[in-house]
């Protein structure tokens, strides 16, 4: 590959403790945690933009220009596809940011646009209460975030050594107990397997099995035939994991009520 003199990010491993809260501000996956620490995995997949300085609560990442090989939008698009990360087509990108993308790089030869500013990885879980219940209402279980299944990072600390649960979009609203009964102390993602991308999903979550500890697996779905995809979703990313994790099944009826639980 033709190597130029241009602006790219470097990142102080001295400074760096591992967080990973650069990892999703880089739509284009150009960073990761390897071995404890943020690295640049090539330097064809960062615009040289610096979205991701923000982000870093250690200022660990810097800009500075040296001779790196040219950014490749092409090369982008099929890493964030190896790796189960949602990009362009999948979603993730607001009107607002796609503008300030492309307003960025006029002059710079075009680029793909950031994700979501509000899909920064938060860990939740030291702050969530004992109790589910708060003066008689019931408090949030909620305990990360992002939850869509588009935005969530696969190496997000909190997926390590958990039970993870899966969750049609529409069950948290049909099932009133749905904090304390089915995410209390879980990891979640949430998508909709009829306008949502499944085989999309089938990566991702295979992603997250495949790069931690998972436990095992919960589907929690709606009664309605076309939520079934969420389950085969589940199924088939644990499958192409490698991994031996349990999988069970939760069926919510359209009424509020669980009508079936099961281990496929």
């Amino acid at each position: 590959m033709a190597t130029m003199t241009r602006e790219i990010v470097r990142i102080d491993e001295d400074k760096c403790d591992g967080c990973g809260l650069c990892v999703p501000a880089c739509a284009e996956g150009a960073i990761q945690i390897i071995d404890g620490k943020a690295r640049l995995v090539d330097d064809k997949y960062c615009d040289g933009l610096g979205a991701c300085l923000g982000d870093c609560p250690q200022d660990a990442i810097t800009i500075e220009v040296r001779e790196a090989g040219d950014f490749d939008e092409a090369a982008v698009e099929k890493h964030l596809a190896e790796i189960g990360v949602a990009g362009v087509a999948h979603g993730t990108v607001s009107a607002e940011g796609a503008g300030l993308r492309a307003e960025a790089h006029a002059g710079a030869g075009g680029g793909i646009p950031h994700g979501c500013p509000g899909a920064a990885t938060m860990d939740m879980r030291a702050e969530r209460k004992t109790d589910t219940a708060d003066g008689g209402r019931l408090v949030s279980e909620l305990a990360q975030w992002p939850i869509k299944i588009e935005l969530v990072n696969p190496q997000a600390p909190y997926f390590e050594n958990a039970d993870l649960m899966i969750i049609a979009d529409c069950s948290p609203l049909a099932y009133a107990n749905t904090h304390p009964d089915l995410i209390r102390g879980k990891a979640i993602a949430i998508g909709c397997p009829k306008f949502g991308d499944v085989d999309f999903y089938t990566k991702k979550l295979s992603a997250i099995v495949a790069n931690n500890n998972v436990h095992t697996v919960t589907v929690a779905r709606m009664e309605v035939p076309c939520c079934g995809g969420l389950t085969y979703a589940v199924a088939d990313a644990v499958k192409a994991s490698g991994k031996n994790v349990p999988v069970e099944e939760v069926i919510i009826g359209i009424n509020g009520e669980i009508l079936e639980r099961r281990w496929l």
